[in-house]
């Protein structure tokens, strides 16, 4: 009669180190999936920043590449990809790139003052995990509540305002 109610006890500790074995490898998964979430965010979020660059950089060399007195910008982001005001077209850009953040090309547009696309900006309304730390032109991103505010663009140095002290 003890062997019996010995091995009961012994199937009772035995379920309870199950358990607690499983809670244990439960949050060291949900823990993991953190990390690995975190990591991914931060992976788009450089990726944007480099995207972002690109665009800022191709819309720069076609508007100070302008034929002739009058600068322009770009009408459309296409423009970019092969601008043919030149007798022999130029590309100012590979690709158009898909916003990392969404995974989807459809950028929101920033106007320029005279016509034309003087920038692009994420549509995600996310909030980034990168608050600091950001190059000269893109100090502003520190404050920015979502990745909406991420604006790349190109003023030339005529229109750009003065550095804020």
């Amino acid at each position: 009669m003890r062997s019996g109610k010995s091995r009961a006890r012994a199937r009772g500790y035995t379920y309870l180190a199950m358990l607690v074995a499983v809670a244990v490898i439960s949050a060291g998964l949900a823990a993991t999936g953190e990390v690995w979430s975190h990591a991914s965010k931060r992976e788009k979020e450089a990726e944007l920043l480099f995207v972002g660059q690109q665009f800022r950089q191709a819309i720069a060399f076609y508007y100070e590449q302008s034929p002739g007195n009058g600068k322009q910008y770009p009408a459309k982001l296409e423009d970019l990809l092969e601008d043919k005001r030149f007798p022999s077209p130029r590309r100012h850009l590979r690709k158009l790139y898909a916003d990392p953040i969404t995974g989807q090309p459809d950028w929101g547009l920033i106007e320029a003052p005279g016509g034309g696309i003087m920038g692009v900006h994420s549509r995600s309304g996310a909030e980034p995990l990168k608050r600091a730390e950001f190059g000269l032109r893109d100090r502003v991103f520190h404050q920015a509540t979502n990745y909406y505010e991420w604006r790349f663009f190109y003023e030339p140095p005529t229109m750009a305002t003065a550095p804020a002290p």
